[in-house]
């Protein structure tokens, strides 16, 4: 089967998490930037840090996709499991920010953060399967961020059951390192544009 199904479910997924997000966000109380930070501020802020992370998950999920010509079943139910977890998000969110951050709601969003990044990591290993799993292999490399996200997950996790707000930290730090452009993908394919034009 070919990936277009795939993806455009997905893309259709993660666009409606966002939206569903988004219109949790309440205006301000009054009309002044005092209304905006304390009525709206902390909510707009987690707004900011699940949309970051759906950016971060469709960005990698195309880059993912772009290597796989066909897919299976394995790989579909994989790909539901990722957007099981990131569907998650805005329920997570939005308790995170009606709770101003409270202990269970911190730690309940780890764990989304946590299943999301470790459906992904399920999910590259079912498409490393795939016919096209040497080139996925190849491109991805050693995924060093991969591997030290749950890690910081985790300790956002325990670091929560002492103070919630501390217990954030990790979790912005994931989100901050996978700011920066991953590149492996685009120059693996390039790669290949190269050695294919030289032939």
């Amino acid at each position: 089967m070919h990936t277009g199904r795939l993806e455009a479910f997905s893309d259709g997924v993660l666009a409606i998490a966002i939206t569903v997000m988004v219109l949790e966000l309440r205006p301000p109380d009054g009309d002044d930037w005092h209304a905006l930070l304390h009525s709206t501020g902390l909510g707009l802020l987690t707004y900011i840090l699940s949309f970051v992370y759906i950016g971060i998950y469709w960005s990698n999920h195309h880059h993912l996709f772009q290597l796989v010509e066909h897919v299976d079943g394995a790989v579909l139910w994989a790909n539901l499991h990722l957007l099981f977890w990131l569907s998650l998000y805005p329920f997570t969110t939005a308790w995170l920010d009606e709770s101003r951050i409270a202990e269970v709601p911190t730690i309940v969003y780890g764990i989304n953060l946590l299943g999301a990044a470790l459906a992904y990591y399920v999910l590259q290993l079912v498409v490393e399967r795939t016919p096209s799993g040497q080139r996925t292999k190849e491109a991805l490399g050693n995924d060093l961020k991969g591997k030290l996200s749950p890690v910081l997950y985790v300790t956002g996790i325990l670091l929560a059951l002492w103070e919630p707000v501390v217990g954030l930290v990790p979790m912005v730090v994931v989100a901050a390192m996978w700011l920066v452009p991953d590149r492996r993908v685009e120059r693996f394919l390039a790669g290949e544009r190269g050695e294919g034009s030289g032939a």
